[in-house]
Parts: C-alpha cells; sequence; structure tokens
C-alpha cells in the first residue's frame, strides 16, 4: 500500500468520524475517538514495514523514487501532525461537553428560576395606569398650561413660568402605588422684568439638608431698549407713577421680606390654573378638581373613564445645572421662604440613562418596585430603598438586572440596607458622587461636596436605631412569607 492510499485512507476516516460524531460529544464518542486512533496508528505502522520491505526487494532508482515520493513535505506533515489533530479534537470536544453542560445548566436555572418567579413576578402589582401613557398625558395638558400661562402673564412682573419637567418615580418608570399614581412635574420659573433671583443657602445647623431662600431683587430698567417697552423703572420711578401706571413688582406680591414665598406662590398658582382651564381643549371632556396643599398645587382630572393626579411643583435652576430649588416639602416644619435644594431632575435623568443601557429584559424597576411595596408600613421611606437601588444601579453592570438575577439582586437590595442600618449610614445618591453619568449636570459644590448620611438620626438617637432594626427584622419575616408562600 502506498502513501497516497493511506493518507487517503486517512482522510476518508477522519471524515467519515467526523460525520458520525456530529454536534455532540459523549464518553462514547471518545472512546470511538481513541479506537480511531489506535486503528490510524497501526496503519503508519504498517506503512512503515511496507516502507522496510521496498528498501529490500527494489533496485536503488526504485527505492529512490518512492523514497521521495514518500517524503514529501506535506505528506510528511500530514502523517506527523496527526496526533496534533487529534488532540485538538479532544480539546474541542472538552470545550464543547462543558459548554453543552453549562447551557442546559443555564437551561435548567431558567426553567426553574421562570417557575419560582412567575408567581412572584405576577404578585408584583405594577400600576393599573400606563406609566408611560400616563406621563405622557400629564406633561401635554401642562405644556398647553404654559402656552397660555405666557399670554397670561406677558405683561406682569410675576414669575415667568417655564415647560414642566416630569420627576418622581413615575417619570422614572415604576410607582410605590398600584392604583391613584402621582405625576409630579417640576415648574422652573426665571425672574420677570426688572426682578433678579439670588438664591442665599440657609446657613443651619443641620449638615444633612440643604435649604435657601430666593432674594428678590430689584434692577435697573431705565435702558433705551427697556423704555422702549413703556416700562417703568421701579427702583427710579416715584412711587405715585408706577402705582397709576404699571402693575406691582414681584416683591409686593409673592414675596415675604424680600424672599419668594411659597405659600404665596402656590395660592396664585392655584388661581392661574383655575382660570385659564377653560380655555384648554382637555376642559371639554375633562372634570377639574384642585385638591388642597400649601407648598404645591394638586389637581386631579377626571372624564369617568379614566383619571390623572398630578402635583405641581415650583423651583428655580441653580445655574444651568439638573439641580433646582423646589417648593417640594422635605421636614415638617418647613418656613414658607425656604426653598429646599431638589435632586429629583438628576434623579429621572439617572434613570432615563439606565433604562437606554439596560437589555429589554432587565428588573431593575421591579426589584425598586418590589422592595417598596413591602417596606411599606415600615420605618423606612421609599426614597431610602430608591437610593439604595440607585447606589447598586451605578455599581452592578446593568446586563446582571435581567431576569436570571432577580432573586440575587432583591439580595443585594436587603443586604445593603441591612449595612446600612448597622453603619448608621445611608450616603445620599446625588451629592458627593463623582461616578454619574456625564449628562447629568451638577453645581461643583455639589458633585464635590461630602455625601450627607440619611441614616444621620440613627447615629443620633439609639433609641431610634434599635428601632430600625426590629423593624428590619420584621421586614425579613414579610419579605420571607411573600418568598416562600406567595402572598
Amino acid at each position: 500500500m502506498d502513501a497516497i492510499t493511506f493518507l487517503y485512507m486517512l482522510l476518508q476516516s477522519l471524515i467519515h468520524y467526523l460525520q458520525s460524531v456530529g454536534d455532540v460529544w459523549d464518553e462514547e464518542t471518545l472512546w470511538r475517538m481513541e479506537e480511531h486512533a489506535k486503528h490510524l496508528e497501526r496503519k503508519r505502522i504498517q506503512l512503515e514495514r511496507e516502507v522496510e520491505e521496498l528498501d529490500v526487494r527494489q533496485s536503488g532508482e526504485a527505492w529512490g523514487d518512492l523514497l521521495r515520493f514518500a517524503l514529501q513535505p506535506w505528506q510528511v506533515w500530514a502523517v506527523a501532525g496527526l496526533p496534533v489533530l487529534l488532540l485538538g479534537l479532544y480539546i474541542f470536544w472538552m470545550k464543547r461537553n462543558d459548554e453543552a453542560e453549562n447551557s442546559s445548566e443555564e437551561y435548567e436555572e431558567d426553567q426553574v428560576l421562570g417557575n419560582d418567579l412567575r408567581w412572584l413576578l405576577e404578585r408584583i402589582q405594577w400600576p393599573v395606569q400606563d406609566l408611560q401613557g400616563g406621563c405622557e398625558w400629564a406633561i401635554r395638558l401642562m405644556d398647553n398650561y404654559t402656552v397660555y400661562f405666557g399670554h397670561v402673564l406677558s405683561d406682569s412682573f410675576y414669575p415667568v413660568l417655564q415647560r414642566a419637567i416630569g420627576v418622581g418615580s413615575a417619570f422614572e418608570g415604576w410607582s410605590p402605588r398600584e392604583q391613584d399614581v402621582v405625576y409630579r412635574v417640576l415648574i422652573p420659573m426665571t425672574p420677570p422684568r426688572g426682578h433678579s433671583f439670588h438664591l442665599e443657602l440657609d446657613s443651619a445647623e443641620h449638615r444633612h439638608v440643604r435649604n435657601f431662600r430666593v432674594r428678590v431683587q430689584l434692577e435697573c430698567t431705565c435702558s433705551k431698549e427697556q423704555q422702549a417697552e413703556k416700562m417703568l423703572c421701579f427702583l427710579h420711578h416715584p412711587e405715585e407713577e408706577l402705582g397709576e401706571n404699571q402693575d406691582l413688582s414681584l416683591l409686593d406680591t409673592l414675596c415675604t421680606n424680600s424672599y419668594l414665598d411659597v405659600h404665596k406662590t402656590a395660592r396664585w398658582f392655584y388661581q392661574l390654573v383655575r382660570a385659564v382651564w377653560p380655555a384648554l381643549p382637555q376642559s371639554h371632556s375633562w372634570h377639574l378638581t384642585l385638591l388642597p396643599s400649601r407648598r404645591s398645587c394638586q389637581i386631579k382630572v377626571t372624564n369617568g373613564e379614566a383619571s390623572f393626579r398630578i402635583e405641581v411643583l415650583f423651583g428655580v435652576r441653580r445655574g444651568y445645572s439638573d439641580v433646582f430649588v423646589s417648593s417640594q416639602t422635605r421636614e415638617a416644619l418647613t418656613l414658607s421662604t425656604t426653598w429646599p435644594e431638589a435632586y429629583n431632575v438628576a434623579e429621572v435623568k439617572f434613570f432615563k440613562y439606565i433604562a437606554r443601557q439596560a437589555p429589554p429584559d432587565s428588573l431593575h424597576l421591579r426589584c425598586l418596585q418590589l422592595f417598596s411595596r413591602v417596606q411599606l408600613g415600615f420605618g423606612f421611606s421609599t426614597y431610602m430603598v430608591k437610593t439604595i437601588v440607585m447606589h447598586l444601579l451605578n455599581t452592578i453592570p446593568v446586563s446582571q438586572w435581567r431576569r436570571r438575577y432577580f432573586l440575587r439582586r432583591l439580595g443585594d437590595i436587603n443586604v445593603n440596607l441591612r449595612s446600612c442600618l448597622e453603619e448608621k449610614c445611608l450616603n445620599h445618591f446625588i451629592i458627593g458622587n463623582r461616578n454619574l453619568p456625564q449628562e447629568i449636570s451638577l453645581p461643583l459644590d455639589i458633585s464635590s461636596a461630602e455625601p450627607p448620611n440619611l441614616f444621620h438620626h440613627l447615629a443620633q438617637d439609639p433609641a431610634s436605631h434599635s428601632q430600625a432594626m426590629s423593624e428590619y427584622q420584621d421586614l425579613q419575616h414579610r419579605l420571607a412569607r411573600l418568598l416562600l408562600n406567595g402572598h
């Protein structure tokens, strides 16, 4: 048998073998591979013997031709490379086998996880209303209001109302409520003609809160351009002339001791909302109800089939950043001239950034929704839970918030809550965080500040800390019942 015949048989054998193996290799396949290797080794030995016999029988010329033929480089390397080929096939088989086992384990894990989580995810009651649709409806209503506000206030000296910005949980893509979702919006205000706003940080003793006052200052309007608008300068015209020919300044309407008053601003805005409502297209098929509030404007709009509850906050932007001083209530006793610093616009932008990066099956909002609902009734605010989740979203890759990691991420939230309680420390997410997405703009004093501790009260009051740890244990029992019993 010559070398060509042997090489042909070798290739045919390998081809036949690979066809018989297919895509799934097991221990029997490995045994067959070894048998083929032994068979090929026997063929190699047989070839060597035949060459030796030819060396004895044939003449020098014939032997020289056969030797030159038998030792063609590609044939020598083909035979010599056989062990390497077999080793490669073996390594390939082991890798495929491992991948098949891992794939099988992942499939089984997905099956088990799917069975275990189906009932759990079904019990995470998502708001009855479509959040995205509700957010769009609320913004559309506020946009219509803004157009009419511009017409009504064009010649006045009240704050200039800008387009509303959606803030809060609904605009972040989740809600702690199953029904009666609150759509919260923030309306930025800029000073009217002849006025300027100056933000003054309240030098309070509490480092964990940052409160401001908005000082309103009159500006000279004696320039030719402003005189062409037939506006009298509040600084350089006699009060009698101003009173007869021009509306009152902002200092005389919505301020207390030269500072913008939240309560007065809210009452003024209520009057605007009521007065403008009949002109809006929504008024033809919807009914407007004004709800009581001192530091915001809360309205409810219904049409018999649907209902939307909207809370309007007012704010003054800090420079060109995503941080405002706002009318929102932070503490029980907040003075009417106090405007707490608000980070809800930056937080909404963070959740939108995560939504763009996350895979379609990400359950980070479901995790937040479930844990927020489980802890209702305990001393942990929804904002504290959201802060923990935001910290985790900023450190754990978004790819690991998919369905298969749901229970792990719930465990992370739980572990972080316990750790923060034990250490009596939960750092604010926005203040002092230098790892935020670049699209979130912060004032320099915010990005470089020491993050305030949201659990400062636990560090100051041992009794509060003991109560918090006790409530955490109760929370664990409730969470365990949910996970084990499905209710």
